[in-house]
């Protein structure tokens, strides 16, 4: 069954794949990439590297971790191909190659050089109380506006309703929130959120 695609007034319909917010979409799309990006990186590219590497992957969002540099270079430049076989592309905006290593432990300041996003997170380098490097993830900025932005709508919108309902509505908004993003070293984001919530 196709479904089209209904934007404006303009209804597309497409012969291929599945409709945009499908349920089937993110199912369909673990099972193919996992033959398209997981099998082949365990099986195909991990035995002809020189140094470890390991692949993080949350539906279509992966990250490819190595230990060597050139390692990293070759599967970069072998990865577009591998997925332009199966019709897949790379966002251009979101593939980067980055040098995401420990700082090295003389290195002044409290943060590594080189940050990167990943499913709603940042994570960067940071040192411990003790003075050690460790790798932390605090909430995306994008994030954080989207969450607030979401408090202050449903505020505006629920206001006339009883108080004893709006906070209902309102601690389970930040409870959602809190359940995806309460990790540990992200204490601070969600304190702007419950100060921002209190604000509004």
């Amino acid at each position: 069954m196709h479904v089209g695609v209904l934007d404006g007034v303009e209804l597309s319909t497409k012969d291929v794949g599945t409709a945009q917010g499908s349920v089937l979409s993110p199912l369909l799309g673990n099972v193919y990439l996992h033959a398209v990006l997981d099998l082949w990186f365990e099986q195909a590219v991990k035995p002809r590297l020189r140094g470890r590497a390991t692949r993080i992957r949350d539906a279509d969002d992966f990250i490819l971790g190595f230990e060597e540099e050139e390692d990293a270079r070759r599967v970069m430049d072998g990865l577009g191909k591998r997925l332009g076989r199966f019709g897949l592309t790379l966002h251009p905006d979101k593939t980067r190659l980055l040098p995401f290593r420990r700082p090295p432990a003389g290195q002044r300041g409290g943060e590594g050089p080189v940050t990167f996003d990943f499913l709603g997170f940042t994570l960067y380098w940071a040192r411990s109380r003790k003075g050690r490097w460790g790798m932390l993830c605090k909430t995306r900025s994008a994030s954080l506006r989207r969450i607030i932005g979401s408090v202050y709508d449903g505020c505006c919108r629920h206001r006339h309703r009883s108080v004893k309902e709006q906070h209902a509505a309102l601690t389970r908004r930040i409870q959602g929130h809190f359940n995806y993003f309460g990790v540990s070293g992200n204490f601070r984001s969600l304190l702007l959120v419950i100060e921002q919530a209190k604000r509004i």
